[in-house]
């Protein structure tokens, strides 16, 4: 049960960058995100105003306008980013692997941040992961002649997004239950790519068959798939589990992209792929006893991925990053 329900989660979460390839070609990303997030966010806010709306009592308007503003980063930015980066050409698996770099990136900001500190080890992790992607990026540029150089840097503000997320939910002391902040999160990503798409006169939908099999695919798999499961292998089996399932998300979606779309996949970018799983590796070893306790173990307070647990080990007294901010997929 255990296995299936980790294979399940993998492919879901990676048929959030398939998706985004699917509906690449029909619709602007903004038209696309928005049709995603409406229907999505009428049905959650129906949910909270009926069967959840205990979650709600004891929130403040400071708590919610926090959660907002950690979905505008982890959602709308991330996924806005992501969906533009795959527009302009750049492949499935190198988007992946970029956003896949964000709890390296997290750890390494934690020291100057969050007065948490990474070993020796865990940097050595941190610099073969980016030779990974630098890897991984200059096999898919030098296979798509006809994607600008620039467009490699809109994952990497997207998944900058996502960081952001992260720091501000870690510094959060309010505990939110994952039907609210996924409620609030949706509900922001409407409003912002409704006015987005309103603003760029791309509001209409088209009426391709592939737009509405895309949002449906990122709404059933994506969204409910991935982030279901997400909380289903969390609570049963703990953060770093997730976490370990989450770096497996760039060679499965670079491998679904190649035999779905021909996207490349060549010598250089299978190399980049193990090198960045050999940095998972290393970072994992280098967290230490402290990442595999309990305390490790502990849900976060808001909806995402933890990559406090096995990457960062917090000085004493410190607690303040526990949790991760990440997009419901």
């Amino acid at each position: 049960m255990r296995f299936l329900l980790s294979a399940a989660f993998v492919l879901c979460w990676s048929s959030g960058f398939i998706g985004a390839k699917l509906g690449a070609g029909s619709a602007p990303a903004a038209t696309l995100l928005m049709w995603r997030f409406l229907p999505l966010a009428a049905v959650l806010l129906l949910v909270s105003a009926t069967a959840a709306r205990a979650s709600w009592r004891h929130l403040t308007a400071r708590d919610l306008a926090r959660q907002a503003a950690v979905g505008a980063l982890s959602q709308s930015g991330y996924l806005f980013t992501v969906y533009s980066a795959i527009q302009l050409g750049v492949s499935s698996g190198t988007t992946a692997l970029i956003d896949g770099t964000q709890p390296l990136v997290a750890g390494a900001l934690a020291g100057p941040l969050l007065r948490q500190y990474v070993s020796r080890r865990q940097w050595l992790g941190l610099c073969l992961g980016l030779v990974g992607v630098v890897l991984v990026t200059c096999a898919d540029a030098s296979a798509g002649a006809d994607v600008s150089r620039w467009a490699y840097l809109v994952p990497f503000l997207g998944m900058s997004s996502l960081v952001a997320a992260t720091f501000l939910e870690g510094r959060s002391r309010t505990r939110v239950a994952p039907s609210v902040s996924m409620t609030v999160h949706c509900a922001t990503s409407a409003v912002l790519f409704t006015a987005l798409a309103a603003g760029t006169g791309t509001l209409r939908p088209p009426a391709a068959p592939s737009f509405w099999v895309a949002v449906c695919w990122l709404v059933t798999l994506s969204t409910f798939g991935g982030y279901g499961l997400y909380w289903l292998i969390l609570r049963r089996f703990g953060v770093t589990e997730v976490n370990t399932l989450m770096f497996l998300m760039a060679p499965v979606t670079a491998l679904w992209g190649a035999a779905m779309f021909g996207e490349p996949f060549g010598p250089q970018t299978a190399a980049g792929l193990a090198v960045g799983l050999a940095a998972v590796v290393l970072v994992r070893r280098g967290a230490g006893p402290s990442a595999a306790g309990p305390a490790g173990n502990r849900p976060p307070r808001a909806r995402g991925r933890t990559s406090g647990d096995p990457l960062v080990r917090p000085r004493a007294g410190d607690r303040r990053l526990r949790g991760v901010g990440r997009p419901g997929r």
